[in-house]
C-alpha cells in the first residue's frame, strides 16, 4: 500500500540513478578520490533541475575550491591545536598540522548536498576531521563563492 506514495527512481546521465528518501533525492557522485554520497533537493516527481546542474559541476569545481577548503579547515584546526599546546586537551592521536595543505590526510568527505539554504541553492560538502571527532563540518558554497564553514552540520 505505501508503495503507491513512493517516487519512481530518477536517472541522470552523469550521476546515475537517484532515489527519493526522507524528502531528498539520493545517490552517489564519482570524484577523483572515489565515490561520495549525494543529496539533492527536488519535488516528489524529480530532483530540482538546478540542483542537478550544480551537482554535475561539482567534480570540476572541487579543484578550484581546494585552497579555500584547506584554509578554512586549517583555521578550524588551530584553536584545537592551541588548546592541546596549552595542556587543556589530551593529545592522544592528535594530528600535527603545520600548513593548510596538511589537513587533507586528516579529513574525510562524508557527503555532498545541493540544497536551498537561506533561499539560495547551496552546495555543502560534509567532512569529518580527526581533530574534531564530535562534529561534521560543512563547507558551503554558492556557485564558486565560499559562504562559510559550519562547525556542526547534520547530514541530510
Amino acid at each position: 500500500m505505501f508503495g503507491l506514495f513512493q517516487s519512481a527512481p530518477f536517472s541522470d546521465p552523469m550521476l546515475g540513478e537517484l532515489v527519493r528518501w526522507r524528502g531528498f533525492w539520493r545517490g552517489s557522485i564519482q570524484l577523483e578520490s572515489g565515490s561520495a554520497p549525494l543529496v539533492l533537493a527536488g519535488t516528489r516527481a524529480e530532483p530540482d533541475p538546478m540542483a542537478l546542474a550544480v551537482a554535475n559541476e561539482v567534480q570540476a569545481r572541487l579543484a578550484g575550491w581546494r585552497a579555500t577548503i584547506e584554509t578554512a579547515m586549517f583555521e578550524h584546526y588551530q584553536p584545537y591545536a592551541e588548546s592541546l599546546a596549552a595542556g587543556e586537551e589530551a593529545g592522544d592521536g592528535f594530528p600535527g598540522i603545520t600548513t593548510p595543505a596538511g589537513v587533507w590526510p586528516h579529513v574525510s568527505l562524508q557527503y555532498i548536498a545541493v540544497l536551498p539554504l537561506s533561499g539560495h541553492l547551496t552546495t555543502e560538502l560534509g567532512y569529518t576531521a580527526a581533530w574534531d571527532e564530535e562534529h561534521t563540518l560543512g563547507m558551503r558554497f554558492k556557485g564558486d563563492a565560499f559562504v562559510e564553514l559550519c562547525g556542526s552540520v547534520l547530514a541530510p
